[in-house]
């Protein structure tokens, strides 16, 4: 019953805990002078790098350092010389942060020998598209059609992506998708296409843990990451949130047995 996924690419597939581009936007705003956290950072992920860094621009104490460091207020021409930078140290940690997320093949093969097209959406420009994909090619992941941001007249959390994403694997309608994401605009864009979404707890940007450093985190720091991140996918609009694509299989087949049974998305629903 369900034709196709939609899936992310850092936090979801590749690049355990999304650090590359967090990394990248702290080292960015430094070279203006300007201090971010790394809280700051990851806030707006999973937007458009543009529109990421439009909305960090905006927070009141980054505008007045800005502001202080540079003569002036942040505007639309600070946007564009911040994303000129951003790009190439976003595209150089990705060559450090192309790791596929461990079960993410596997789910990957499960799906598709159930005959679903997988598409992908991603606030990734074009340019860093093209050092990932290859790398992701080469480690065994090949979506049949990617979406960037900046291909269309607007990003997350709308729509448009998934509709584009959609239309060029041929798949209607909506509720025969599932979008697949590690981020609140990246559930959002799912929600406003009319998709089942399933929001991943620990692989992504809310958690930011490699996959190393989960592995040791102990059950009891655990569970609050999880309880935090589900909270901010539910608030999002997620039908189901599971702790990483591995567990893809299993709220796959929850779906279909909400399909059949008359069930569409826009509901809070479990895994198992």
């Amino acid at each position: 019953m369900l034709k196709a996924l939609v899936l992310d690419w850092a936090g979801t597939v590749v690049d355990h805990g999304s650090r590359a581009p967090m990394g990248a936007f702290v080292r960015a705003f430094a070279h203006f002078g300007v201090t971010v956290s790394i809280a700051d950072a990851r806030g707006p992920m999973g937007m458009a790098k543009r529109d990421h860094i439009a909305t960090l621009m905006a927070l009141p104490h980054v505008a007045a350092a800005w502001q202080e460091a540079q003569g002036s207020a942040p505007d639309e021409a600070a946007i564009d010389k911040l994303l000129a930078v951003f790009e190439p140290m976003n595209i150089a940690a990705i060559r450090d942060h192309a790791d596929i997320i461990p079960g993410a093949l596997e789910a990957i093969a499960w799906a598709r020998a159930r005959g679903m097209k997988i598409g992908s959406t991603t606030g990734y420009t074009r340019p860093i598209m093209a050092e990932l994909m290859p790398l992701a090619a080469a480690a065994g992941y090949a979506p049949d059609h990617v979406v960037c941001a900046g291909d269309l007249a607007e990003g997350r959390p709308g729509p448009l992506m998934m509709w584009h994403a959609m239309s060029a694997l041929g798949i209607w309608p909506a509720h025969t998708v599932v979008k697949v994401d590690d981020t609140p605009p990246g559930i959002g864009e799912g929600v406003n296409a009319g998709t089942w979404t399933i929001g991943l707890a620990l692989t992504g940007n809310i958690c930011g843990l490699s996959a190393a450093e989960l592995a040791v985190l102990p059950e009891a720091e655990r569970a609050p990451v999880r309880a935090r991140a589900e909270a901010e996918m539910r608030a999002a609009g997620a039908d189901m949130v599971i702790d990483s694509i591995a567990d893809l299989p299993k709220a796959l087949e929850a779906i279909e047995v909400l399909l059949a049974r008359g069930e569409r998305p826009g509901g809070s629903y479990q895994a198992s």
